[in-house]
């Protein structure tokens, strides 16, 4: 096995020096729920290389990244756990038989300048992608979103042999790559710290297409979620049967015009992937609280949440969920497609964030999302938040689920209102004018691996 791995890594040296410059991005997650490694890619591919994309396909990624000539979509598949043997030897044989594949996917394609990878997960593809760049002159770089030792321990504990053995490995692994990448200044200094990594602090940023959504579409969003949800259709019918109307806005039949309706709902989202850094009991019992308050007889108006995403605890949430007696509140729990989100966020009224980070040292993109659609946020407090949340300034940040219904009431108080604190957080991020994922990666990670 060996020797025709060296013979065919020498054979994809030579090859790379004679293609045009060309990145290969690994993702052993699934690509559509992976923003900031399509980011990259499109990013590069702007910047002239040709870029080949690997990760399981599970969901749809965005058409900007579909429609590019300049990148290839490699789908890997995804082994399910064995039914067989204790849990370690089931996680001991999906990690070899994701190694060898990961190995072999690569090695037959075309080579690339820079493996670019993101962590988590990394186990095995760090070890995989540097042995593959060793054998093909591939520097790799890695994107540390968070730490994979740190994701496990929340599940079985921080002093685990799995976790622990984890831990060696992302540290012994990370210290080979030849760039690194991170979230966030806390990041960049632990890594640094305690584990004698070098990276440069990469902030998400949102893409061009997360905005403020137009009023008229607004409504041709409600009306096609109304198809399939009913907290988006219309809680009454309008005099003219031609006017067309959703919960939250109606289009005039004669004019074409689209007004918000005068007693309108609130729109609440929060989006998740449904894991163990997210605790959704905490919104639940704000949103009870918040009804009591609305039954209790203060000006109030009904809400909408919609909560967004895909998960292992999803199923676990929707039961708890179907469970409460809910009269002016209503939840729905959607998976929408990837043009439909960033619609949704410049809708909502308010965007509510539970991520905690198991490493206490990355960042919610969903947050970095709402801001880019000027959506005001209210997110649970932890150590580095204050990188991204400026509180009393473009959200709140909040401890417990009675400090967010505390602020919830207070945001929501005489809604809709002009000179309200909502309002003056909305216009705070317009004010902002924050920087793109476009304008951000030119100045952060394009000279970097233009000059290596």
């Amino acid at each position: 096995l060996v020797l025709p791995l060296l013979l065919l890594g020498g054979w994809k040296r030579w090859r790379r020096r004679r293609a045009a410059r060309h990145v290969v991005a690994v993702v052993l997650g699934d690509v559509g729920r992976s923003p900031r490694m399509q980011y990259h890619a499109l990013s590069l591919a702007m910047h002239g290389f040709s870029v080949t994309l690997l990760g399981f396909c599970n969901s749809k990624p965005h058409d900007e990244l579909l429609q590019n000539n300049r990148i290839q979509i490699v789908g890997l598949t995804e082994l399910q756990s064995l039914a067989v043997g204790p849990r370690v030897f089931q996680y001991g044989v999906k990690v070899v038989f994701q190694a060898m594949y990961l190995l072999w996917k690569l090695m037959w394609r075309e080579p690339g300048d820079y493996i670019f990878l993101q962590n988590p997960p990394g186990l095995p593809s760090i070890a995989v992608c540097w042995f593959v760049g060793c054998l093909c002159g591939s520097k790799l770089v890695i994107d540390w979103h968070n730490y994979g030792y740190s994701i496990m321990g929340l599940v079985h504990g921080p002093s685990h042999p799995l976790v622990l053995l984890a831990k060696w490995y992302e540290r012994f692994f990370g210290r080979l790559s030849h760039l690194n990448l991170c979230v966030t200044n806390a990041m960049r200094e632990d890594l640094a710290e305690n584990w004698r990594i070098s990276a440069v602090t990469v902030y998400d940023k949102p893409a061009s297409f997360f905005k403020e959504t137009p009023l008229d579409l607004q409504h041709w969003l409600f009306m096609k979620l109304g198809g399939t949800y009913s907290p988006f259709r219309a809680r009454s019918e309008p005099e003219d049967p031609a006017t067309e109307r959703s919960a939250f806005t109606e289009r005039d039949a004669g004019s074409g015009l689209v007004t918000r309706l005068r007693e309108r709902p609130a729109l609440l989202i929060s989006s998740t992937s449904w894991t163990e850094d997210e605790d959704f009991s905490i919104l639940l019992a704000a949103l009870e609280k918040f009804e009591q308050l609305i039954l209790d007889g203060h000006k109030l108006p009904s809400l909408v949440c919609v909560i967004t995403g895909k998960g292992p605890l999803r199923e676990y949430y929707s039961r708890l969920i179907q469970q409460k007696c809910f009269q002016r509140v209503q939840v729905c729990t959607p998976w929408l497609e990837a043009e439909d989100y960033p619609l949704l966020l410049g809708s909502a009224d308010l965007g509510v964030c539970l991520h905690t980070s198991s490493s206490g040292l990355d960042l919610p993109m969903k947050v970095v999302d709402m801001f880019g659609c000027c959506l005001p946020v209210c997110a649970v407090n932890f150590k580095c938040l204050h990188e991204l949340v400026k509180h009393e300034e473009n959200g709140l940040v909040f401890e417990d689920s009675e400090e967010l219904a505390a602020q919830l009431q207070m945001l929501f108080s005489n809604f809709p209102d002009p000179a309200g604190k909502l309002n003056q957080f909305r216009k705070n991020l317009r004010e902002s004018e924050q920087l793109r994922w476009d304008e951000s990666w030119v100045q952060t990670v394009l000279p970097l691996v233009m000059d290596t």
